[in-house]
């Protein structure tokens, strides 16, 4: 198998908020969108990451058509966790948790779109 790019797609009862949230904190760009759909992309990540309107007539199988929401993180690895957090803190985004080291030396923090999709962002360091 040769894959040749990643998405993730999540239903969400909001396209707009989770839209304006990767783009305004995380530097995703709008790649496209429609009516319920927004498809961005990040110049550095080689993934795109997909909001559809909960509800979706479009979205196949319908039995699985609910919102994103409990137990789903978008994670991204970068080099300096503690600016990335002061920087997007400082922008207004509702943190879930501050910066803090797992034993294992998995240096993580999280934040939370209007939507309830949490974004952690991960830099690993040596084990405390």
């Amino acid at each position: 198998m040769h894959i040749t790019s990643t998405a993730v797609s999540l239903n969400v009862p909001d396209v707009a908020a989770s839209a304006t949230f990767a783009t305004t904190y995380f530097g995703f760009e709008e790649a496209m969108s429609a009516d319920g759909f927004v498809s961005l992309a990040h110049p550095s990540a080689g993934l795109n990451v997909i909001f559809l309107r909960t509800g979706l007539e479009t979205f196949k199988p319908q039995d699985i058509a609910g919102s994103a929401g409990q137990g789903t993180l978008i994670v991204f690895v970068v080099e300096d966790i503690d600016a990335e957090f002061e920087r997007i803190r400082s922008g207004g985004a509702r943190v879930v948790t501050p910066p803090e080291t797992e034993p294992w030396g998995e240096r993580y923090c999280q934040f939370a779109d209007d939507n309830g999709i949490v974004w952690q962002l991960v830099q690993w360091v040596e084990a405390p």
